[in-house]
């Protein structure tokens, strides 16, 4: 059901729903740990044993520790949010862990990811955490240098191919000062801590045998991430409005999707298909997300559900028509210019 703002319950009314479910558990979030991290490591001491053998087995088993390495950025992205253990100390603690073996800044990311979740389908506060996304207006209005960039950005081949080792191996080095001084200060730490890895695997297997093996995994796991983020917030019938008519609940259940996948990938990705619910309440940890989802007809009724290979029609939808309140490909934008009477520039 999309764009029913009217007829979607408020929050209010989903707390009593979605409150037993917005609890976490310390005994369940170890064995998280247990499940993701030990298996990751191990797979790690295969791929530098195999190495010395034969470099094609070696990237086999990263296609496997590529999976691990996204499940444990879900648990560290949980922990952002205070959801993996109850404690907001061992979240945090913890969570500057997983972000190191991840390539990832735990207090800037978090930061930046809070303000995704609390912006998300406002088309005045966009560009922070998100999918940079223009309207088709925006989009006209640009020099061609500028509309060039854009639709380079937005090809698959440059996001989803080359966009994992711009996101973790680049951009997650540089420090952002707006998202403040407390973040900037761990992005230093997190760099400092992922240098001291470095350096240590360099002097034990050797830097050449390190970046061969990380390279694969970070690479791919990061591929599959970008995926699984993209898709579950651009999509036909995604919710965008502007502030003054933004709704937090509407932005949550038509805003971000329920992305079905086969168990095993949802057990890799760590529920995180169960994106409207997540982002109804970020309260509810990863291993509750499914059942939060099941308990009640109102949450299955109102998520927008994308099957699995169905979200490859997400791909070229690449601008926000506000009037229509669709996103359209680049090749609309001439009939929507026409439409509305409007000189197209090219």
């Amino acid at each position: 059901m999309e764009n029913l703002n009217s007829t979607l319950p408020t929050m209010k009314q989903l707390k009593a729903v979605i409150k037993p479910f917005a609890q976490a558990n310390t005994r369940k979030a170890i064995w998280q740990l247990i499940n993701s991290v030990v298996p990751y490591l191990l797979l790690w001491a295969a791929m530098i044993w195999s190495i010395r053998f034969s470099y094609w087995l070696t990237l086999g088993l990263a296609f496997f520790a590529a999976f691990f390495m996204m499940r444990i950025f879900i648990l560290f992205h949980d922990c952002g949010h205070n959801s993996l253990f109850p404690s907001i100390k061992w979240n945090r603690i913890v969570g500057f862990v997983l972000g190191v073996m991840t390539f990832t800044p735990s207090e800037q990311w978090w930061r930046s990811h809070a303000i995704h979740h609390a912006t998300s389908g406002n088309l005045d506060k966009r560009g922070t955490g998100d999918v940079i996304t223009w309207t088709v207006d925006e989009y006209l209005s640009k020099p061609w240098i500028a509309k060039i960039g854009y639709r380079a950005f937005r090809n698959p081949l440059v996001m989803f191919l080359l966009g994992p080792i711009w996101i973790f191996l680049i951009a997650n080095r540089i420090p952002k000062l707006k998202l403040g001084k407390r973040e900037t200060r761990f992005q230093w730490w997190h760099n400092l801590a992922l240098l001291l890895v470095i350096v240590t695997m360099s002097l034990t297997i050797g830097l050449r045998n390190y970046i061969l093996i990380q390279l694969p995994v970070i690479w791919l796991g990061g591929l599959v991430g970008i995926w699984l983020f993209f898709v579950q917030h651009q999509y036909e019938g995604v919710y965008w409005r502007r502030s003054d008519k933004w709704d937090y609940v509407a932005s949550a259940l038509q805003g971000a999707s329920y992305y079905e996948l086969p168990k095993i990938l949802q057990w890799f990705s760590g529920n995180i298909g169960f994106h409207s619910i997540h982002h109804l309440s970020p309260a509810i940890p990863n291993y509750n997300l499914a059942k939060c989802y099941q308990s009640d007809e109102i949450l299955r009724d109102y998520s927008k559900t994308i099957r699995f290979f169905e979200g490859l029609r997400s791909i070229g939808l690449d601008l926000i028509d506000e009037k229509s309140g669709r996103l359209v490909r680049f090749s609309e934008v001439k009939k929507i210019t026409e439409m509305a009477g409007k000189p197209l520039r090219v």
